[in-house]
């Protein structure tokens, strides 16, 4: 989203790596979820690392929807805007900033191990989305 229009989720679905010769992150989001709206709206997505004294922050962002409260108000996080214009709080310890570059739905046909499919018992299957690492940001 935007500093003014956003949401954020604590996710623990990812991964980071090299494909197509570039930096690259990815995250899955169930369709259901209210971040799917900004993921799809939006050319951009940040990935922001914290320390374990957030964790109550986190556990408030992975268990409410932005439907319903203001997660940002509720957890004190500080939103600040990146140089793409992703939005990421200034107090994560490691931010991966992320030009969106491709997405695809999870199709449960692909599973090749069916215990994957005990993830889904009400069939929303994840999208993921893979963005192009434009921008590290750390605290030393």
């Amino acid at each position: 989203g935007t500093l003014g229009h956003m949401n954020t989720m604590t996710a623990s679905w990812g991964g980071a790596g090299i494909l197509w010769g570039r930096p690259v992150a990815w995250c899955v989001i169930r369709p259901g979820r209210y971040t799917v709206q900004f993921m799809e709206q939006g050319s951009t997505f940040t990935l922001s690392f914290f320390e374990e004294r957030y964790r109550g922050a986190l556990n408030l962002c992975g268990t409410q929807s932005g439907r319903d409260m203001d997660k940002v108000a509720a957890t004190g996080l500080t939103p600040v805007q990146a140089e793409n214009g992703g939005v990421y709080f200034a107090q994560a310890r490691l931010v991966l900033v992320c030009n969106k570059i491709y997405y695809q739905d999870l199709d449960p046909q692909h599973f090749l191990d069916p215990t994957i499919e005990r993830n889904y018992p009400i069939k929303d299957y994840h999208r993921m989305y893979m963005g192009e690492i434009v921008q590290c940001l750390s605290k030393g």
